[in-house]
C-alpha cells in the first residue's frame, strides 16, 4: 500500500484493489504540489466534512472520473444535488468496497459549506473520521477533530497501522493534544496533518516529532511533505 501526501488533510491511497482519495483540497491550496488534472483514475473520493479545505475538489473529481464520493448523509446530498456520484454512510456505519473497507467514526468538530449567493453557512451534517481496512491494514484519518476519549475504544478495537492526525490547533487538536490522541489510538505510525497551511495552523513538525518520541515511543513519527510517499 502506498499513502501519498498531497498537503493539508489531503492523502491518496493505493491499495491492491484501488485507489481512493482524501479531502481532496487541491486548488486553492497553498501546500500542495498536486493538481486535480493528475487524477483520472479514482474508485472513491472520501470527505470528512464540508468546509472549503476539506470538501475542495471533490464535487469535480466524481465528475471527471465517475468515483463516488463517501461522506456523512447530508453531505452526500448535498454533492448528489451538484452532480456527484455519491455513497451515504454516517457515524458508526461500515460498508465493505472493493478496495476496502470504511468505517464513519466520531470528530468533534463543524461542518458547513458557504453559500454562494450570501448569508447563512449551508449546514451538511456532521463532520466524521474514517477507519480504512485496505490490504488487510488499517488506517485512521481523524479529519477536523478535538481530542475525545472515545480515540481509547478505536485503539482498542481496531490494529491501526497509520493514523493521520491534525496538529494545527486553533480548529483541531494541537501539538500536545495529538500526541495524547496517538497514545490512545496506539498506531504503529503517526503522520502529522493540517498544520502550516495558513498561519492560524503554523506549528513546528519537529516539537510534534520529539514530544511523539518522548510520550508515545510505540509510535513513530513521520513528517510527510506535500508530494511524498510512505509505503506500508
Amino acid at each position: 500500500m502506498r499513502i501519498h501526501f498531497h498537503g493539508h488533510a489531503c492523502f491518496e491511497i493505493e491499495g491492491e484493489a484501488g485507489r481512493i482519495i482524501i479531502d481532496p483540497f487541491l486548488t486553492g491550496n497553498p501546500s500542495t504540489t498536486a493538481k486535480l488534472e493528475d487524477f483520472t483514475q479514482l474508485n472513491a473520493i472520501l470527505v470528512t466534512h464540508g468546509h472549503s479545505d476539506h470538501l475542495g475538489d471533490a464535487i469535480e473529481l466524481s465528475k471527471r472520473t465517475g468515483a463516488p464520493i463517501i461522506t456523512v448523509f447530508e453531505l452526500a446530498a448535498y454533492c448528489r444535488s451538484q452532480g456527484a456520484e455519491t455513497h451515504a454512510m454516517h457515524i458508526g456505519g461500515k460498508h465493505l468496497f472493493p478496495f476496502g473497507w470504511v468505517k464513519l467514526t466520531l470528530a468533534l468538530h463543524g461542518s458547513g459549506i458557504e453559500n454562494p449567493e450570501g448569508g447563512s453557512m449551508i449546514y451538511v451534517g456532521p463532520p466524521c473520521g474514517f477507519l480504512l481496512q485496505i490490504d488487510e491494514k488499517w488506517l485512521y484519518h481523524a479529519g477536523d477533530t478535538g481530542l475525545f476519549g472515545d480515540m481509547e475504544l478505536i485503539g482498542l478495537r481496531y490494529p491501526i497501522e497509520v493514523a493521520m492526525l491534525p496538529i494545527g490547533d486553533n480548529f483541531g487538536m494541537g501539538i500536545e493534544e495529538a500526541v495524547h490522541a496517538s497514545q490512545l489510538l496506539l498506531p504503529k505510525v503517526v503522520i502529522p496533518m493540517h498544520y502550516n497551511t495558513f498561519p492560524h495552523i503554523a506549528q513546528d513538525v519537529s516539537e510534534f516529532l520529539q514530544l511523539l518520541q518522548r510520550r508515545a515511543p510505540e509510535s513513530q513519527g513521520k513528517a510527510l511533505k506535500p508530494g511524498e510517499t510512505l509505503e506500508v
